[in-house]
This record gives structure tokens, sequence and C-alpha cells, in this order.
């Protein structure tokens, strides 16, 4: 049931945005790098984002991967229908606000395709669902990069988990999490966590 489903979501999105607001964020920057597996290291050029509100801020992991050789992006939303663009990211460009008001690299630069994907997120669970804010943006990038190759992996406070996030057939799922406890390999049936 449709209904029932926005229903749930709705509910979750109020929980865990009380839940994100209120998660230790002390180091927790720093910790993402600490439990970032290397295997996805190798993946390049990487799609961050900008933290927005209570968003875990991952600048510090992009300038790390960034000083390791990967080429990093950003999202531009030149609508607020999207579809995103992936441009270009050095770390001391201006930025400017995109449609959503987000800071963003100018429209000018170049457009990458990412082979790694970081995605703010409210909830996420161990099998690789994810609840958004609900526009489906995100979905949309990963299910497009997805078919190339890309890697989708979330990036989140531990207390943003939960046991089941509701989803729909068109919900896109991650491929990880990273928290500043642990980096979580996302596989329906034989799930493993990796602690940093």
């Amino acid at each position: 049931m449709a209904g029932d489903l926005e229903s749930r979501k709705a509910d979750a999105r109020m929980q865990m945005r009380a839940e994100r607001a209120a998660a230790d964020t002390h180091g927790a920057a720093l910790k993402l790098i600490e439990n970032f597996p290397l295997e996805l290291a190798k993946h390049s050029p990487v799609a961050g984002y900008w933290p927005v509100g209570t968003e875990i801020d991952g600048r510090p992991l992009l300038a790390a991967l960034a000083k390791a050789g990967r080429t990093i992006c950003l999202p531009r939303m030149e609508t607020r229908q999207g579809p995103a663009r992936f441009i270009a990211w050095r770390g001391d460009e201006t930025l400017s606000a995109d449609a959503f008001g987000v800071p963003s690299p100018p429209a000018t630069g170049a457009d990458l395709s990412p082979r790694l994907i970081f995605t703010p997120l409210l909830a996420f669970d161990r099998a690789g669902r994810r609840l958004g804010q609900g526009g489906g943006h995100y979905d949309r990038i990963i299910s497009l990069y997805r078919a190339h190759g890309a890697v989708a992996v979330g990036l989140a406070y531990a207390e943003q988990e939960m046991g089941e996030v509701p989803t729909g057939a068109h919900d896109a799922h991650l491929d990880w999490v990273i928290t500043p406890k642990e980096a979580i390999r996302c596989r329906v049936g034989g799930l493993r966590g990796f602690s940093g």
C-alpha cells in the first residue's frame, strides 16, 4: 500500500531527524576517515556533498581522498527537479548556491561521472536501505551511476541506524555505510561490519 509506505516513511523521517540532531558529533568527521575501507579508495572520481543542517560532514574525508590523488566532485542542482550535475571541485573554488540554496561548484565547471558516491541520509539499515529527505534525488543519482559501475556509500552517525528502513521499489540501496564507529558492507543476508 503506497499510502501506508509514505506514512511509515514520514514517521521514520520525524524520528530520525531527532536522532541525527542528538548524535554525538565530537570528532565524527575524522572518525569517518579512520573507518574508510581502503578497497573503496581505488574509485575516482568521488562525489561528495556539502553538509546541510545536521548532516554528517564528509568534507575532511573528501580532502584526504583528494590528497591521495582522487578527483573530487560535488553535485549542483540547476533546478529543484534535477537532474544533478557532478562538477569537479578542488576545494579552493568559490562556491555558489544551487537551486536548493546548497553551496555548489560553479555551473561553468567540468562535469564528471562519479565512480564513488557519498550520500547524506536520515536513516540506514544493514541491508543498505536508505531514507532520505523524500525528493528521490539520490535514488535517481545512485540508479543512474550504478549502471556505469559506481559504488554508493552512505555517510551517517551510528545513531541513524534503524532495524529496517521503510522502502519502496524505486528506492536505491547503498553498497556501504560509514559511521564514526564502523564501516558496514551492506548485503542482504550475510552482512558484516568493519570496526575502525
